[in-house]
Order: C-alpha cells, then structure tokens, then sequence
C-alpha cells in the first residue's frame, strides 16, 4: 500500500505525471461518453456479451495506449525546455553567467525561456559591475597609505588593507591579553588593543570619532565611523594615519616659538631698561654712561647673532644652504682657529692644546669657511664650561671605517661635563644641560651653535657624536670623509 502510495506521489509531483493522468481521464471520458451513445447499438452489432466485453477491453487499451503516446509527446515539448531551464539556473547558481537557454517556440515556454535569458543578461551586468566596484575599491584600499580596517559588531576584522595589516602586527605585542595561554600565539583577528575603546564607544553610541592616540613612541590619527544597516550598528571602520613626524614637527616649532621668546626676552628688557636709564639720566658720571653704552652694545650683537644663527640653521634645515666645494687642508684650518682663540684662551686663563697628526688631513670635498664654523662653534661651547686652570685639546688624525678613509677631528675639554641623560638631546635648538643656567651678558652663546655644527656635518656627509662624564669633561669627535661624494660610504 504504502508503494502505491509513493508511486503516486511520484507521479501526480511530475508534469509529465499529471500531464498523463488529465490525458487519460480525458479519453476515459470521450470513450465512456461514446459508449454512452452507443450502448443502444450494441445489441445489434453484437450477439453474444463476451464481445461486448471484448469490445471494451480492446477500445481501452486502445484508448490507453494513446493516451499515454499523445502525454509523452506532449511532455517532452513540455519538459526538455524546463529541464534546460533547470540546468541552466544550476549552471548559474555555481557561477557561470554566461549561461543561455535555446529557444525552441513561441509559446509560453518559449516566452518564459526570453524572460530567463534577459534576467541571466541583467545579473551577468550587475555581476560585473560588482565585480569591477569591489577590484576598483581593493586597489584602492591596496593603494592608500592610510591603514584601514573593517570590524563586525563582535570586535572580529572583517577587511583590512597590507597597511592595516602591517599596523596590527605592529600593535600585537602592546597587550598581553592578545596571547592565547596555551600557545603564546597573538590573536590577530580582533580588535588591535589601542583601538578597543574607541570602538565600544563607536558601537555603543553610534557615532563617528576622531582622536589622536599615542602607541609606545608613535602618534596615530584615528577616524572611525559605524557601519549601519536598516538602523542597526553592524560594525565600524576604521582610517589610521601615522602623524608622528607631524607631531614632533609642530611640537618643535612649539618648542622654537617659546624658546625664541625666551632668549629674546632678556637682551630685549636689558635694552629696554638701559636705554630708559640713559634717557632719565641715571648715570652720574662717563664711565657709568659708557658702561651702560657698552652693555646695550652688546646686547644688540647677541640679538644679531641670534637672528643670523637662526636663519642659517633655517637654511639648513631647509636644504638651502650651498656648500663651496674644493680641496681643503684641515691642518691649516686648524691652525688657523687655534692661532684666533688664542687671546680668547689667555683671558679666560685656559690652556688650547693642538695635536695634529704628522699624515695629510686633505679632504677633497669641503666648504673652508663651513669647516671653520665647525670648529669655532665646537670651541666657543668648550670654552663656555671650561673653567680656569684647565685644558681643551683639538685633536685630528686621518682613520679608515668600511674601507673608507675619514679624518677624525676631536675637541676635547675639561670642563664640568654633561648629565648621560642630557647627552642624546645637546645638539637640539636651544637646549640647556644645565636649566639653571643663565647666559652671560656679553659674549654669552645664542644656544644654536650646537645645532648648527650637526646641520653642517651632515650637509659635509659627516657624523658627529659626544661623550661626557659628568665633573671630568666632554668630547666631540667629528667625522669628515675624505673621497668626493662619488665614491665614498656613509659612515656608521
């Protein structure tokens, strides 16, 4: 019973079943409505009822026979474009667009197959523009500098840019939570440590943010804005920028603005008070009015020094500075700045030793007057924390690192030296060692020399470093490559 039963749900499911079954009652009616009107004839046309029976029988089969000819004609003309239509949604369902169907008549199937081919047209379009809209917006995404990252409502990253990547395996090791106990391995699929926060507050509020965070010694630039749909927060993405260089620039000229305000002020209120002094007439004698003359004299010179110092090392910074390159002999520079400090030695009661080596100290690419300033800088400062009764020693000799031939040029004191903690930032714009210190009235530094001489070894292809021991003197040592740009290594 129950096969009859599947059977027949078998075939009343299928067209070609249903098809068969309304053919079929159709005959049996047409015969039963024949045999009807018939039937009166019978008894004349047939004496004996076995033939009658015979008659039906073989009027049955008949009938039978073709109908199930006529539903089998019919559904192959009814299945054979359904069964393409079939196989071709299935070819189209695994990603074959470019599927059609052939068609065979004009009728409804026909119509329905037209209706199909212009739907596959339309999604095989809609698919390619897809297609061209996702490349267009991932080389896009490969292109920008900017890290970009897509995260789901859960924390998990979605899409992310190889700047985006690059930046979460930077940030893996900033929390520890990121490692997995038994493995050790950083989870590398959520939401980096640094950006937890903000994007609770994202998904929480529904918002976009924009904020600036601070990762070990960078600074990042954070834009993140929720992803919504249908009202519903489903994530958010996120844009990074690294603007550390941005930011140590602004805080340098931060920095210069206050420390240029700084140095000015004092010279400033000096010529501003003495020259009140003199017009109200304070000073009672010459030698007071000369001394008061004097002092505003210099005070101007410093102001002057310090705004030609800080043009220069504008220039330099710049890359506007011109370097007059030829041949030059170190030792005669050397000379030279010794013989002129000499006096300046004397007064400050300060012995300037040279020690020069016996071997040439020719450099072929050079600047005289920018090596000069070099070493006047360089001593002016030694000079500067050098106390009476003690010694500064140039020192020059010719060396070879990396197969490449340097001069070595040491300037050497004995003064009080410089805290280690100070010593990575002596060569930055007006920096002091000593923040209890105030410049001298006459002849005081404008706090740029240092900065200066770093500017100007670097313009040379030069380095130059510094070793202090705080209470036993300080140490700068001058590297200068001897070949021409050409054919000389950077020192290491």
């Amino acid at each position: 019973m129950k096969l009859w039963r599947k059977l027949f749900r078998l075939i009343w499911n299928s067209v070609v079943g249903k098809l068969w079954a309304t053919i079929i009652l159709l005959v049996a009616f047409v015969l039963l409505i024949l045999g009807v009107f018939l039937l009166r004839y019978i008894d004349v046309a047939f004496s004996e009822p076995k033939q009658v029976q015979l008659l039906y029988v073989v009027v049955g089969i008949i009938g039978f026979l073709l109908s199930t000819l006529l539903a089998f004609f019919l559904s192959t003309k009814i299945q054979q474009p359904l069964l393409q239509l079939k196989k071709a949604a299935d070819s189209i369902s695994q990603g074959n667009y470019k599927m059609r169907v052939e068609i065979r008549s004009s009728d409804e199937i026909g119509e329905l197959g037209k209706t199909f081919n212009r739907m596959t047209d339309e999604l095989d379009r809609l698919i390619h523009d897809l297609s061209h809209e996702k490349e267009q917006l991932s080389r896009i995404l490969r292109s920008m500098g900017d890290a970009v990252m897509s995260f789901d409502a859960d924390g998990q990253i979605i899409l992310t840019n190889p700047p985006g990547e690059k930046l979460i395996g930077r940030w893996a090791e900033v929390d520890k939570t990121w490692r997995k106990e038994e493995d050790g391995e950083p989870n590398l699929q959520e939401v980096p440590a640094p950006l937890r926060d903000s994007f609770d507050t994202v998904i929480e509020e529904g918002k976009e943010i924009f904020e600036k965070l601070q990762v070990q010694n960078s600074v990042w630039s954070l834009m993140m804005a929720p992803l919504r749909s249908e009202g519903v927060t489903r994530g958010a993405v996120a844009v990074i920028r690294d603007v550390t260089e941005e930011h140590m620039l602004d805080k340098m000229r931060r920095d210069l603005l206050a420390n240029i305000s700084h140095e000015i002020r004092t010279p400033l209120s000096m010529l501003q008070g003495y020259s009140e002094a003199l017009l109200d007439d304070i000073p009672t004698t010459p030698e007071e009015r000369n001394e008061l003359v004097q002092i505003i004299y210099d005070e101007s010179l410093r102001m002057g020094r310090l705004v030609a110092d800080l043009l220069d090392l504008t220039r330099m910074e710049a890359g506007h500075t011109e370097l007059h390159l030829q041949s030059v002999d170190l030792q005669s520079v050397i000379v030279r700045v010794h013989r002129k400090f000499l006096v300046y030695a004397k007064d400050r009661e300060v012995e300037l030793r040279v020690n020069l080596s016996p071997e040439p100290l020719t450099v072929e690419e050079a600047d005289i007057d920018r090596i000069e300033q070099i070493l006047t800088n360089l001593l002016d400062n030694a000079f500067r924390y050098t106390p009476p009764g003690k010694s500064i020693t140039i020192a020059a000799q010719p060396i070879v690192q990396n197969s490449s031939r340097f001069i070595q040029i040491k300037v050497i004191d004995e003064g009080k030296g410089i805290p280690s903690e100070d010593v990575p930032y002596v060569f930055e714009r007006f920096y002091k060692a000593d923040k209890a210190r105030k410049r001298e009235a006459t002849g005081g530094g404008t706090g740029l020399g240092l900065a200066i001489v770093q500017n100007l070894v670097q313009l040379h292809r030069g380095r130059i470093q510094v070793e202090s021991t705080v209470g036993a003197g300080t140490t700068f040592t001058l590297l200068l490559p001897v070949e021409a740009a050409s054919s000389v290594h950077a020192p290491n």
